[in-house]
């Protein structure tokens, strides 16, 4: 391995960055949505298969949702999603994923969006 490969693999983001089009195929194809804003977010407007894991629950539960599937984060704007992708995916067994733009996306893409409840 070149110096110059060595230098990308240490500073490469070991998840991927999607927007709506690509998170919707990989949901499509099994990946698991994982909701990581706070419970008040959550319930004011989801994605109506998102599954429920506040960022500071990431280590703890999001695996116990995930069950080595491949999954896709989400938050408002994809900054909390950006933190729990990095957080999760070294332990990953499946690929992971963060939705680039959050829900503000995934609503200006015209996808569904469900409000209340807890999952």
């Amino acid at each position: 391995m070149s110096l110059l490969e060595k230098i990308k693999a240490r500073f490469a983001k070991p998840y991927e960055s999607v927007g709506v089009g690509r998170a919707r195929e990989l949901l499509d194809g099994g990946a698991v949505l994982v909701d990581v804003r706070s419970a008040a977010e959550y319930r004011s407007g989801h994605a109506p298969v998102a599954q429920h894991c506040e960022l500071s629950q990431v280590p703890t539960k999001a695996a116990r949702i995930v069950r080595n599937r491949p999954v896709v984060f989400v938050c408002h704007s994809g900054m909390r999603s950006a933190s729990a992708a990095r957080m999760f995916a070294p332990a990953a067994q499946a690929p992971v994923a963060s939705l680039r733009g959050g829900m503000i996306a995934w609503e200006r893409a015209g996808e569904r969006v469900v409000k209340g409840g807890r999952r």
